[in-house]
């Protein structure tokens, strides 16, 4: 591919001003040529309008300036002749630090093809080619980007080609002085990018990690034990993952072979982690047991790696083509990211980077958010999959109490499948996926294919527990899956937090964000925004009164009382709540008994 028939040319203009300047050349334009600005991007679920952040838009045809028309929000014609060159220019404001859009200041520039490229009607699958331009003001720049290059210098600058539209704006663009590492996973170079990381980072731990992770989630899509008609290469030639560390931020965005990552920066490996305590001490020979915020971090960093084949690839039927000028629906991402999320811990385990206590711990974690959700008994996971455009990217206080996350229940449909198929011994969910991989041919799918696959590995319908566990809002039979595969569940009393009904922000006094269905919390009226003060116990002579720091200084301040009257704040005015505190709300523990049966399904 030596020319393109659309060009583009994206330049650091203002990085005070947070501006790029884009000229797009189009060598044959069609009369009266429509252009557009995507609204959303692919994998996250929410209209976002970038056509709020586009200025100065102008239209010429050799000298001659030729008029534009705004038709809605995002669409403008241009009043142009056909077959003759024309070019627009615009600026695009850049000011968002999230994984989803744009960012320039002088320190780093990002972006996103859909937050500053726009499209160009009718010629969508026609090479495209992108030209990065530094100012002079940035001395020791580099770039960044999944992009085939063309005609580039040392420090990535230069010309850029994408067989289509779709392939251009599913590259992001990293810009700035970050800090760079590669390595290959079964013989595919991978390079790891890390803005703002600080002196203290240990990058090649991060790199030794993330090597780790990409072999073992290669070789579940593409080794020995995928099976023969499986291709024993990736999808990918090359990958790149993009990291931006900052003092507080967490997420992560898939792309076709790149990925935009966000983290704390206390969260990075060091090169000084603290001693190990004796008790924590691991086994001879390998190395320390990763933080919990690094775990985190891995976890993102196999989950996003994971989309490349699960929803990048094998994707929704709906999303064979992207309309980017408004919402695509589908009830099938439980599976995409519900999945995903169920592998995402699981491979850490299998590459061993996490133990089988480390595991459990994550997985207990999901098993808790999901039964401390009411909305779980309102909302089935397909219809979450469907409404996330309106509710699980608007989440607000009564969010928990009406919806589910296709998330992390999704991961458990998942867990439920693969300990079912491990347990009736015909197959398991590893098998399934790599079925679907090749019955779809990596490609669209629909709940049918798997379906199909599910009867056809385990020799018989799923159709009933598709209908319960996705369709509908049964509880999933979680306990009675984890025992039969050796693990113990343990109740025990819940956090102070769920145990009353509530969700709060206490770093500057306790300020309610959620009162959850049913709980003691919402029996004694609490209400959202409400900023509890203190609380009362005994009556008369006995009484006493406390104010409160934290929400853990209720137990303290009221001791063995079962009834406290709750003093709190609402629009200025100082209500008196009668709480009863509940004891019967506990939260799940998970321990192996039966280390045979957890390592065939941990470590097969």
């Amino acid at each position: 591919m030596s020319t393109a028939a659309i060009g583009y040319t994206v330049r650091v203009q203002n990085p005070q001003a947070h501006l790029f300047a884009v000229t797009l050349t189009i060598a044959r334009p069609a009369a009266q040529q429509l252009v557009s600005l995507p609204v959303w991007i692919p994998g996250s679920y929410l209209v976002r309008e970038f056509s709020k952040n586009l200025q100065q838009l102008q239209a010429r045809q050799g000298a001659r300036t030729v008029a534009l028309a705004q038709l809605d929000k995002c669409t403008w014609q241009v009043q142009c002749a056909a077959d003759k060159p024309l070019q627009l220019s615009y600026q695009i404001y850049a000011f968002d630090s999230s994984v989803r859009t744009a960012w320039l200041d002088a320190q780093r520039g990002f972006f996103n093809g859909t937050s500053l490229l726009l499209q160009v009607h009718g010629q969508e699958d026609s090479p495209h080619a992108l030209e990065l331009v530094a100012g002079k003001t940035l001395p020791g720049w580099q770039v960044a980007t999944g992009l085939t290059a063309q005609k580039i210098t040392g420090s990535g600058f230069g010309r850029y080609l994408a067989a289509s539209y779709d392939e251009l704006v599913d590259a992001p663009v990293e810009m700035g002085r970050f800090w760079s590492g590669s390595f290959v996973a079964r013989g595919v170079p991978h390079r790891f990018v890390v803005a703002g990381a600080p002196p203290g980072f240990d990058g090649q731990r991060l790199l030794a990690d993330t090597q780790a992770i990409c072999e073992t989630e290669i070789q579940f899509w593409h080794g020995a034990k995928a099976g023969s008609r499986l291709s024993t290469k990736p999808p990918h030639k090359n990958y790149l993952f993009m990291l931006n560390a900052v003092d507080d931020g967490y997420g992560g965005l898939e792309h076709h072979n790149s990925t935009a990552l966000i983290c704390k920066r206390q969260d990075l490996p060091r090169l000084d982690q603290p001693a190990l305590t004796p008790q924590a001490i691991p086994p001879t020979g390998t190395k320390a047991r990763p933080t919990e915020g690094y775990t985190k971090l891995l976890g993102l960093i196999s989950h996003e790696y994971f989309h490349t084949w699960n929803v990048k690839r094998l994707r929704p039927a709906e999303f064979d083509r992207y309309d980017y000028g408004g919402e695509n629906y589908t009830q099938l991402l439980w599976f995409f990211e519900g999945f995903t999320s169920y592998y995402d811990d699981l491979l850490l385990r299998r590459a061993g980077l996490i133990d089988d206590a480390g595991y459990l711990k994550l997985l207990g974690d999901t098993i808790n958010q999901v039964l401390q959700t009411p909305g779980r008994e309102v909302q089935s996971v397909a219809q979450a999959s469907f409404d996330a455009w309106v509710k699980y990217y608007r989440q607000d206080e009564n969010t928990p109490n009406a919806t589910v996350s296709y998330y992390t229940k999704g991961s458990l449909v998942a867990l439920c499948l693969d300990l079912t198929l491990r347990q009736e011994g015909k197959t398991t969910l590893d098998a399934v996926m790599r079925a679907l991989w090749l019955r779809c041919q990596g490609g669209p799918m629909l709940e049918s294919d798997l379906s199909t696959v599910l009867a056809e590995f385990a020799g018989r319908s799923f159709a009933g527990e598709i209908a319960r566990w996705v369709h509908g809002t049964a509880e999933l039979p979680l306990k009675a899956l984890l025992e039969r595969q050796g693990i113990t569940v343990l109740e025990q009393p819940a956090q102070l937090a769920p145990r009353l009904g509530l969700r709060v922000n206490d770093d500057n006094g306790i300020r309610i964000k959620t009162v959850l269905r049913g709980g003691a919390a919402e029996k004694a009226g609490f209400a959202a925004g409400d900023e509890w003060l203190g609380l009362e116990t005994g009556s008369g002579k006995t009484s006493s009164s406390w104010r409160l720091g934290k929400l853990d200084d209720l137990l303290l301040y009221a001791g063995t009382a079962l009834k406290i009257g709750a003093l709190v704040e609402r629009d200025k005015r100082l209500l008196k709540l009668s709480l009863t505190l509940p004891t019967a709300v506990t939260s799940w523990r998970l321990a192996v008994h039966d280390k045979k049966l957890v390592a065939q399904w941990l470590n097969p």
